[in-house]
């Protein structure tokens, strides 16, 4: 089982997109299914939240309310460890945090450039990769 710390930026690119075959959505598919377990903390939950809840985006509360019972239902919550890492942007850093809590997890992001280079840290395509490998 994998476990991922998934950043806002990949859930709404893949409830964006109208491509089955995007990296995103793709990603948000085995998340649902169960391949991917999503790892999350209070702040990473709420992030999601008020996302999800921006008016641009134009999401039906419905799916909103499933979207976050499913992850809360069949992800693993964390309390994380602070770090003294800098982040270009610290909205970013509850994400960081969650993912270096534990060992054996990854950090999924469109924006990689955003966080330190790591190898844990994985665009949605990459990520696909990795669970694609025998």
């Amino acid at each position: 089982m994998i476990h991922a710390v998934i950043d806002t930026n990949v859930l709404i690119s893949a409830l964006l997109s109208s491509k089955e075959n995007a990296a995103t959505v793709q990603l948000l598919q085995k998340v649902i299914l169960g391949e991917i377990v999503p790892v999350y903390s209070e702040k990473i939950l709420s992030e999601y939240q008020e996302v999800l809840q921006r008016q641009k985006f134009k999401f039906p509360a419905e799916d909103q309310i499933y979207l976050l019972s499913a992850i809360k239902k069949y992800g693993k919550h964390i309390n994380p460890v602070p770090s003294d890492v800098v982040l270009p942007d610290k909205k970013d850093l509850p994400f960081y945090e969650a993912a270096v809590t534990s060992e054996g997890q990854y950090l999924v992001t469109g924006n990689k450039k955003h966080f330190p280079n790591a190898s844990f840290i994985l665009t949605p395509r990459e990520m696909l990769s990795i669970m694609d490998e025998p």
